[in-house]
């Protein structure tokens, strides 16, 4: 069966931590393309430009697999693979993670900055709230006033989301999970004796 949600955050978010002296703040933001993840790590940059290091890695889409991360600087491997490993851990897509780190003098070693990039990531994903994303597929139902009521629920039973416009005749725009399309198709002509038109869009 196809997938039919994901999860995201619901709102930015921020933790930091001190490990041996230096300090790692964890900034993490939904976004929904490269272009913003991009966006929000120039903006996180700019922020700390004062910073050692601003390291990070992303996760986008339903499947999760338009990944990108980066050191900074830092040993290869020791802090933006980590960073998208966590992310992977608490299955979060539609997501960016910018660690910055402050120098504090001692040096962690690539496991002991694996394990503080990775530690500061789920500081900050254990705190945020999850939001849920459908993956939903648009049916347009026309129906006349007297079906409205049966369409209605049909439509809070099956369906995650529509819209109503009424004219002449009741248009809905519903949004559907595609293992639910060819029940909420079957139902609607049955309910309503096939008075109702039911169109993919």
């Amino acid at each position: 069966m196809s997938k039919e949600f994901y999860y995201t955050i619901a709102k930015p978010f921020r933790a930091e931590q001190k490990i041996k002296g230096s300090k790692f703040i964890a900034s993490v933001a939904n976004v929904s393309t490269r272009d913003e993840a991009l966006q929000f790590l120039e903006q996180i940059r700019s922020e700390y430009f004062d910073a050692t290091h601003n390291c990070f890695a992303y996760r986008l889409g339903a499947e999760g697999l338009d990944v990108r991360f980066g050191d900074d600087g830092e040993p290869n491997g020791s802090a933006g693979k980590p960073i998208l490993f966590s992310i992977k851990k608490y299955d979060f897509s539609d997501i960016i993670v910018v660690v910055t780190r402050y120098f504090g003098g001692t040096k962690l070693g690539v496991g002991g900055l694996s394990r503080a990039y990775s530690s500061t990531t789920e500081l900050a994903l254990s705190q945020c709230e999850k939001k849920i994303i459908h993956i939903t597929f648009p049916i347009r139902v026309l129906c006349s006033y007297e079906d409205v009521s049966n369409i209605k629920k049909l439509i809070s039973e099956l369906a995650v989301s529509a819209t109503e416009d009424y004219k002449d005749s009741v248009e809905f725009i519903v949004n559907i999970h595609q293992s639910r399309i060819e029940e909420f198709e079957r139902k609607v002509i049955a309910s309503t004796n096939g008075r109702a038109g039911v169109f993919p869009l």
